[in-house]
């Protein structure tokens, strides 16, 4: 009786010595130990076993129902998030299944360069795949949309802050817009926006200004300079004369900016209308911003090209005209020798 006993006891302890080997195998050994990235997505509402099939599909794990096991067997079946997933063929199901189960979604990074203006924006968005252009600037041109955000003006164009953002895929474009916003927001207020009520400048002037402070300089260090011609300006009932404000209006622009475009009657055209356009040309950063409040103590009225990313700057037309000579002499001239 004692040896049946032991019999069976061995018998049992070999069983599920095996059937521990064989769960230890199912559960951490990986579908390749050399890798690979594999990118799912897994919609919302889809069911486990569906996953799992893609998961073996795409051989980020060897077999599905063991996938499918393992989650029963941890009360996991239905704790899985929705999103776009990166998996190395180099994890084991175990980890594959934590990731699902915790949701750690693939991030994307998304720069948004200072200047760019809604459609810039709405081009990088559909380059990472993560919205329409056309959906984002729908959303970004919507009245109603922005009156939610508490935004000045029409459109959002100057609130969607130029910066580095993490979005994942599945993020609504209401979403991307917002979290923009709210970078622009954390920035603006409360020290810029109090300075500006003290200069007696709403929200939108302040980043209309700033935009195209953006806009004209490719340099750091003029933006206070450029900030005071157009204060200046804008103070002696001076045209702005900004080209960019003009392009901003110029649906399809080529690069040419002609004599057409200058003479052409738009609410952005500031060789035509007097005043700041309707609101911001672009997107500005922080030093833009910065720039708009505190302008340079100078009474420069121009500035002209020195062909090298910086301006000279004129407190008078005589002196600009001779800089324009000067300057567009300097670069016919460049021209002239590269052609020949």
């Amino acid at each position: 009786m004692r040896k049946w006993f032991e019999t069976i006891l061995l018998f049992l302890l070999m069983a599920g010595s095996l059937l521990a080997i064989h769960f230890y195998i199912t559960f951490y050994t990986p579908a390749s130990r050399e890798g690979g990235i594999r990118v799912i997505y897994i919609q919302k509402g889809m069911s486990f076993r569906v996953v799992a099939a893609n998961l073996e599909k795409a051989g980020v794990v060897r077999d599905s129902d063991s996938l499918i096991l393992a989650a029963n067997l941890l009360g996991a079946y239905k704790k899985i998030k929705a999103g776009e997933y990166e998996f190395n063929r180099a994890m084991t199901p175990m980890e594959v299944l934590e990731i699902l189960i915790k949701g750690r979604v693939k991030r994307h990074l998304i720069t948004i360069p200072e200047g760019y203006n809604i459609k810039d924006v709405a081009a990088v968005l559909k380059e990472a795949g993560l919205a329409t252009e056309r959906d984002f600037i729908e959303k970004a041109t919507d009245k109603r949309f922005v009156a939610s955000l508490g935004m000045e003006g029409a459109t959002l164009e100057g609130y969607l802050f130029p910066d580095t953002y993490e979005f994942t895929r599945g993020m609504g474009t209401d979403e991307i817009i917002t979290r923009m916003v709210e970078k622009f927001k954390s920035i603006y207020f409360p020290e810029f926006n109090d300075l500006a009520r003290k200069k007696g400048l709403t929200m939108k002037k302040v980043l209309t200004i700033a935009s195209i402070i953006e806009k004209e300089t490719g340099s750091a260090d003029e933006r206070e300079l450029i900030s005071a011609v157009f204060h200046n300006r804008l103070k002696k009932g001076i045209k702005l004369q900004s080209d960019p404000t003009v392009i901003y209006d110029i649906q399809g622009f080529d690069g040419n900016l002609t004599k057409k475009h200058l003479l052409t009657r738009t609410p952005y055209n500031t060789y035509v209308v007097y005043g700041l356009p309707p609101g911001p040309i672009a997107n500005p950063g922080k030093a833009s911003i910065r720039a708009a409040l505190y302008p340079a103590d100078e009474e420069y009225l121009y500035f002209v090209s020195r062909n090298d990313g910086t301006h000279f700057f004129s407190r008078n037309l005589k002196d600009h005209n001779k800089a324009v000579i000067q300057y567009q002499k300097s670069i016919t001239v460049k021209n002239q020798k590269q052609e020949g």
